[in-house]
């Protein structure tokens, strides 16, 4: 194994050869374990000590999901299960590429579990991933005893590291979308290896116009639905692409709410042509498919909007990002059901949820979550349908 691992083209972002060479005979350890606890917890403490990370809020974001009192609140829940457990041994994790700290979240999920980490980190040099793995580094040298659970990499698509890795693995995370859960696929796991995937999604919102009118502080609401949505450029499949309005007053709501929300991303987004390009294809492929989808009229090409006077599963082929969004008038939202199959991950709302959970419980394959808007984006250790805790842990029986 260990002359193998050398012989692999990988760069090492935080580890090195020797320790992932040897990370498949790691002790494994206890869930929420005081060490593991206090290192984050120092971890959280010295992301938000550093200024660059007050420039990117999922960065700020993480520092506080990595708190103690969180994770104590998380512990208790799940010790309620009662036995023996602990960790299954070693987690190959393959983050997404267009989500920046989506990596540490699965990572982090891993460690608290009581694994070892194999973590191969997005190909772009996102400046979130630097900062967190500095912060990282620097923790570590009062945690040295961690440093075997800790391995960070990147490397290019080769099915030979993807091999090697798969076979020293105990669980296998991966992120990414279809294409990638295929291209991985093709690597062997050991006989008792699991695996977590997580395919292609995609996720709504729901406006009830009535409720929206009735908030007082609208920009907050466009602070929340931008974080949702912007600051990925809706490449995260936690962003909305569909808006779904229902109320009385939904004509008033819509102009004030995409008024907000394009005043915010005049002051806080990057623009480039090559995306107004994309919404221009995106929406010439819809209209040639549908015939009743109608552009709205607005200011520039930095909110693009396009109403559907119907809800067809051939929507999904022509949605796009950074900024683009279909809009539909409802007054009943089982009208949903068509939309809510596998691929439909979290719907997002403003209003109340009792007509989302009947959604939910009506049958429909999808829907993962219902979260206020603002959330979409908030980790936690049930995603996509997952316990992960169960997932990356062994309970033991003794009777």
């Amino acid at each position: 194994m260990r002359q193998k691992v050398k012989e692999l083209s990988i760069e090492y972002l935080i580890g090195d050869s020797e320790l992932l060479s040897n990370m498949e005979t790691v002790a494994v350890k206890a869930p929420f374990s005081d060490e593991i606890l206090t290192f984050f917890n120092a971890l959280s403490k010295k992301m938000l000590s550093i200024p660059e990370a007050r420039q990117y809020p999922d960065v700020i974001t993480l520092a506080f999901w990595l708190r103690r009192s969180h994770f104590l609140k998380e512990k208790e829940l799940f010790e309620t299960e009662g036995g023996l457990c602990m960790g299954r041994g070693t987690v190959f994790h393959i983050a997404p590429s267009n989500v920046p700290v989506n990596y540490f979240y699965s990572f982090a999920t891993g460690l608290i579990c009581g694994n070892a980490n194999i973590v191969r980190l997005p190909s772009k040099d996102f400046p979130q991933v630097m900062i967190i793995n500095q912060a990282v580094k620097e923790v570590l040298e009062e945690f040295k005893t961690l440093k075997d659970y800790i391995c960070f990499i990147r490397y290019g698509h080769d099915q030979e590291i993807n091999d090697v890795l798969s076979a020293v693995s105990d669980v296998r995370v991966i992120w990414g979308g279809d294409a990638t859960v295929k291209e991985v696929r093709n690597s062997a796991l050991r006989p008792r290896g699991t695996e977590v995937v997580f395919a292609d999604r995609y996720s709504l919102c729901v406006v009830d116009a009535d409720k929206y009118l009735d908030i007082e502080d609208k920009k907050q609401v466009a602070s929340d639905f931008y974080n949702d949505t912007y600051l990925t450029d809706q490449n995260a499949c936690t962003s909305p692409r569909i808006v779904i309005w229902t109320g009385k007053q939904r004509e008033s709501a819509k102009e004030l709410f995409w008024d907000e929300l394009h005043n915010l991303a005049e002051q806080k987004y990057t623009y480039q042509d090559i995306q107004g390009v994309n919404k221009l294809d995106s929406l010439y492929c819809l209209g040639a498919e549908n015939e009743d989808v109608h552009l709205i009229e607005g200011k520039d090409n930095l909110l693009v909007r396009v109403r559907v006077e119907s809800l067809k599963k051939e929507l999904l082929k022509n949605m796009e990002n950074s900024g683009y969004f279909l809009e539909y008038d409802s007054d009943d939202l089982m009208e949903l059901t068509d939309l809510c199959e596998q691929k439909c991950q979290t719907i997002s709302y403003i209003g109340e949820t009792k007509e989302l959970r009947k959604l939910a419980e009506s049958g429909v394959r999808g829907i993962d979550r219902i979260v206020p808007v603002g959330k979409t984006m908030d980790f936690s250790f049930v995603w996509d349908g997952y316990d992960l805790l169960e997932r990356l842990t062994r309970r033991i029986s003794i009777v």
